[in-house]
């Protein structure tokens, strides 16, 4: 039996059943952008994530089937905007296909000239490092040429359950005593979790 038939024996699940298993794992909600051919392009993305500190990498996943990442991939270059609480408006545009996404998006060129979104709490200014095959997705690897700001002290934008979620409670920052959290690459404190 070939690996795929294996794969397929063993799956014991639906398609619909894994998105509501997903969805279980809370997840901030990005929006990738660049300039192809003087027009602004650009995606809502939650499947962002740090990658390493040194070199300083980033990683987000994008359907292959997307128009915006071609234009993005073409280029070589694109900014990561972290959307905050208040620009649900902004995440429901970037979701969309077709139309112009940025005619009533507020932006100015990032120092590589890929859109930033008036308001967003932190940008990365990235170039591609590598794509690699991810199944019905591509998993894209940028490496992180400049950033701002990272003195926001507004909420973020979550998505959760195919729902947005809002927090509740102040952010805590996490005590030198959590060992348990040495690993983890970001902290919104004072400390660094390698």
């Amino acid at each position: 039996m070939a690996d795929d038939e294996v794969a397929e024996a063993e799956q014991r699940f639906s398609g619909r059943e894994l998105r509501d298993a997903l969805g279980q794992f809370c997840t901030g909600i990005t929006v990738i952008t660049a300039v192809h051919d003087d027009a602004p392009v650009g995606f809502a993305c939650q499947s962002f994530c740090a990658l390493s500190i040194d070199p300083p990498l980033v990683l987000f996943c994008v359907m292959k089937s997307s128009g915006s990442w071609k234009g993005i991939e073409a280029v070589g270059r694109f900014a990561v905007n972290i959307l905050a609480e208040d620009q649900q408006d902004v995440c429901s545009t970037f979701g969309k296909r077709g139309a112009d996404k940025f005619a009533s998006i507020d932006w100015t060129p990032s120092p590589l000239g890929s859109p930033v979104i008036d308001g967003v709490m932190a940008w990365f200014d990235c170039t591609i490092e590598k794509v690699i095959d991810g199944g019905d997705h591509w998993v894209v690897y940028g490496r992180v040429s400049d950033l701002g700001p990272t003195d926001r002290t507004d909420r973020p934008l979550l998505f959760y359950r195919g729902a947005y979620l809002r927090l509740e409670e102040d952010v805590v920052d996490p005590t030198p005593e959590m060992e348990e959290l040495e690993n983890f690459i970001t902290s919104s404190g004072p400390y660094t979790w390698l």
